[in-house]
């Protein structure tokens, strides 16, 4: 069910805004700030389309735990990969689950711009490939 799916992908967005916010503390760059910004909007239209839709919004936890500690700013864009990673699966989610025009626009949209986050970030610390081939798939 598509709710459900949404559920996820606000968790993820949720867990977006915490972990730039932890990352601030390493990383001086101004897309750190837009990053932020950019989860924190699509937090709260997803949050309104779950309301719109007779449904509570997740709260967000009280803190998350990165794939590995962030100590520096090499850790801490690693840190910010991976949840670009994981909104783009969660949001993936969202379009295998709905035929609803208007949230598969949001989730492509969502779902593209947590790609394009995530290659920047990646070439910021100089990994390669910088892209992926298919976002929001796991690789094998």
């Amino acid at each position: 069910m598509s709710t459900e799916a949404v559920q996820t992908a606000l968790g993820t967005e949720h867990a977006a805004v915490w972990t730039y916010g932890l990352v601030s503390a390493f990383l001086d760059n101004p897309a750190v700030a837009e990053g932020a910004n950019a989860h924190r909007a699509r937090r709260d239209t997803t949050e309104r389309w779950l309301k719109d839709h007779n449904a509570t919004p997740n709260p967000p936890a009280a803190a998350y735990l990165p794939p590995s500690p962030v100590s520096d700013g090499l850790s801490a864009i690693a840190a910010l990969v991976a949840v670009e990673q994981d909104a783009c699966a969660a949001w993936r989610g969202v379009l295998e689950r709905t035929d609803d025009a208007a949230l598969r626009t949001s989730a492509l949209d969502a779902l593209t711009t947590a790609a394009v986050r995530a290659t920047r970030w990646r070439k910021a610390a100089g990994t390669t490939p910088a892209s992926i081939t298919m976002p929001g798939v796991a690789s094998g």
